[in-house]
């Protein structure tokens, strides 16, 4: 039972870094543009619903 405890987990990342590392074509977009255009319409549609609604 002890032997199983101390036995060395496989590596997780077995060939993502490999995979992040290559560049792809086509045009980027920043992290914070993606992040902010869904919380954008979120607020939109809340603030919408609550001045429309009778």
């Amino acid at each position: 039972m002890a032997d199983k405890k101390a036995a060395p987990l496989p590596a997780s990342s077995g060939g993502l870094m490999r995979f992040f590392e290559d560049e792809t074509k086509g045009f980027k977009i920043d992290p914070k543009i993606v992040v902010s255009i869904p919380i954008s319409l979120i607020v939109v549609s809340w603030a919408l619903e609550l001045f429309l609604s009778p």
